[in-house]
């Protein structure tokens, strides 16, 4: 599951200022966390604040629960996602600093501790922190907190009484809407030990309606303890629709005859109470990541080697594999050349994957859920890497020459060691290919994180070993590199060619950009494109002329870069907020998944990426063939995209649990079959067999 600290403050902090808090639970599917009376098992969500003095927050306004039953037993909890909102007050007597501006914020603390359960529980805790702006509204998550004000059951008026007779509880409630009146519903006690759980209406217990009374005769829980003055309670309709907006009504029931104490009841069972220790003492125990063995090892570098190999043939590497083709030329008839070139594009590839498998290891270990292909996930990474592809492409064109640009000596050194040129190369053909994955890529990536580090690392440079595999051959390999031509006046012409390929490059992440940062944002990245295009055209003149158009364009370039520079990294609000799609694709979530495969319905989900050029192929082609998109029809699957353009923990937790690390990844669901996971080169083929699987 994954938790989150979240606020809602329209209007600011000041003195007197009402805002909401939340802790935000997503729940991976078939897994939940408990209602404040957790049932037969569990425990309730605990929060516990540290706030600044002059601001105070309330209870938990809890959602309406629903009935989680696990074999006799019956829990009250949350699935999919939920957010547990808590009222913030701020005291007239709250100081704000005296200057106080759009900087300035009030520092949140929050530690939350949960039980989260399936067949097995697992007791989970965390540190939260959150700053909300004193005087600037907070209000990016107001549908989550106008959604979980919704689930929250209405105060109920009426009169509302219990009685006991025995073992058994009579009920009353009046004042419920009309449009409830002669509906069934279900009943939940906010006391523990009062009714039982797993009790099922029409067999354990009855309901009527006395005209607008709701009556219900109910078994007293044999763990009740003695009556108290009155008895919190939630009802609900019994199919979970909701009655003119309202997901629920609380009523408080005055105890009219009460009951004597019964058996002792238990917070938690001896058994349960067992394993959450023994699952808590694992929790803090196991900090290594038990070796895999040397089958699964060799398997995962044997993956890791061909997937790289494959990764040449992806689109988005073609572009430098031609200028290595270059490089190599030039070194015709000069073996000794041609190989140090060869183990020196190699050593950048290898030591690049190596240092990007490292840093995606580590951010992992230090909680943060990514995966292959996350640095282009930042809008500032994909703007950059246009500049650099840019300044290439018009280093290929002919406009410039690096050596303009360095000192005299320093040229004369680049030129007597091309070494330097190669290695470089190869740390640029693992940036451009990172936002790539191949087949047999994926699932080596996938069992790479859980891998400890050393091994996982291995598998990383066997990646980069396969990628520089073809280039490492032709520089060893006396008859793969006769086979290239010699040098002569087409390089040139070639080289003009391969210009063009670095500017496709340019506007499919010009593109990218505008998937995360908006119309806005790619237009303003074209224009400091162009700004800086000329800067570098003037700096390649000479004289007067270049001191004179190099610095105004150094100015306009400054002015442009503050103007438009955060409209480049600024992204959008939600990707989800997009005009709705034509097409029958659906946003995806867990909880959708979850709610879609339990009605018996198929679901094909799509993990995809903007900055993705597999998943763009998979999309326009196969994805998008009538005779497949006619065989979902048919078999009424539904389909769900998972849109990982931007950072989204949810989507990295799901790719993890599917034993992935980055996209493209197709995966069938069908109620009671595991998940079937497709190749990140989709076939219709291939499409066609799983659906036929169903």
């Amino acid at each position: 599951m994954r938790a989150e600290l979240v606020a809602h403050a329209p209007e600011g902090l000041a003195p007197g200022a009402r805002a909401w808090l939340g802790l935000a639970i997503a729940h991976q599917p078939g897994w939940h966390t408990y209602w404040k009376n957790p049932g037969d098992s569990g425990l309730p969500t605990e929060l516990s604040w540290q706030l600044p003095s002059g601001v105070d927050v309330g209870e938990i306004a809890w959602p309406v629960p629903r009935r989680i039953r696990i074999g006799p037993l019956a829990n009250y909890g949350y699935e999919g996602e939920v957010l547990l909102a808590v009222p913030l007050q701020v005291s007239q007597t709250f100081k704000a600093p005296l200057l106080a501006g759009a900087s300035d914020a009030l520092t949140v603390r929050l530690h939350a501790s949960w039980l989260v359960c399936r067949v097995e529980c697992i007791p989970e805790e965390g540190n939260f922190e959150l700053s909300i702006p004193l005087r600037s509204s907070t209000a990016v998550d107001a549908a989550r907190f106008a959604s979980a004000q919704a689930a929250q059951p209405h105060d109920n008026a009426g009169d509302a009484s219990v009685r006991a007779e025995g073992e058994r509880l009579h009920w009353r409630v009046a004042g419920l809407p009309a449009a409830l009146h002669g509906q069934a519903l279900d009943l939940f006690a906010e006391t523990p030990g009062v009714l039982v759980p797993a009790a099922e209406a029409g067999k354990d217990w009855s309901q009527a309606w006395d005209g607008a009374v709701w009556t219900a005769d109910t078994p007293l829980s044999p763990e009740h303890e003695a009556a108290p003055g009155s008895v919190p309670v939630v009802l609900a309709r019994a199919d979970g629709a909701r009655v003119d907006g309202a997901a629920g009504w609380r009523s408080v029931a005055s105890v009219q005859k009460p009951w004597s104490a019964g058996a002792a009841r238990a917070e938690v069972s001896p058994a349960l109470a067992a394993a959450l220790e023994a699952n808590r003492v694992a929790a803090q125990t196991t900090s290594v990541v038990p070796a895999p063995s040397l089958a699964g090892l060799a398997a995962a570098l044997f993956g890791g080697l061909l997937g790289g190999l494959l990764l040449n043939l992806m689109p988005c590497v073609f572009p430098v594999l031609a200028i290595k083709l270059l490089a190599l030329a030039q070194h015709g008839g000069r073996p000794r050349a041609q190989r140090l070139a060869a183990l020196a594009y190699t050593a950048g590839v290898v030591l690049s994957f190596l240092a990007l498998g490292g840093l995606l290891l580590a951010l992992r270990a230090a909680g943060e859920q990514l995966g292959w292909g996350f640095q282009l996930q930042s809008p500032l990474v994909v703007a950059l890497l246009a500049g650099l592809f840019t300044l290439i492409g018009l280093n290929l064109a002919g406009v410039f020459e690096f050596g303009q640009f360095i000192p005299g000596r320093l040229a004369t050194l680049q030129a007597r060691h091309p070494v330097t040129d190669a290695l470089l190369s190869g740390v640029v053909a693992v940036a451009i290919a990172s936002p790539c994955t191949a087949p047999f890529m994926g699932a080596s990536l996938g069992f790479a994180v859980a891998m400890p580090t050393a091994q996982a690392l291995a598998v990383f440079g066997a990646l980069g070993l396969g990628m520089a595999l073809p280039y490492l051959l032709a520089g060893f390999v006396p008859a793969l590199a006769h086979a290239l031509p010699r040098p002569g006046p087409w390089m040139e012409t070639f080289r003009h060619a391969m210009a063009f390929p670095m500017f496709a490059t340019v506007v499919w992440l010009v593109w990218v950009l505008g998937q995360q940062s908006g119309i806005d944002g790619a237009g303003a990245l074209l224009a400091l494109l162009v700004a800086g295009s000329s800067l570098v055209w003037a700096m390649s003149l000479r004289g007067r002329t270049r001191i004179v158009l190099a610095s105004a364009l150094l100015v306009l370039g400054a002015w442009l870069g503050s103007a438009l520079g955060p409209h480049v990294v600024k992204p959008l609000e939600s990707l989800a907020q997009t005009a709705p799609q034509a097409t029958a694709w659906q946003p995806w979530s867990t909880q959708r998944v979850a709610e879609l495969t339990q009605s018996g319905q198929p679901v094909f989900v799509d993990f995809t990426a903007a900055w993705c050029v597999t998943c763009q192929y998979n999309k326009r082609t196969t994805l998008a063939d009538a005779e497949v998109l006619a065989d979902f029809a048919t078999r009424k699957v539904a389909l769900l995209r998972a849109d990982w353009t931007r950072r989204d923990p949810a989507i990295t937790a799901a790719l993890t649990a599917l034993g992935r690390s980055g996209v493209p990844v197709y995966v069938l669901y069908a109620k009671g079959k595991p998940p079937v996971v497709l190749s990140e080169i989709l076939g219709k083929g291939e499409v066609q067999a799983a659906l036929a699987g169903i």
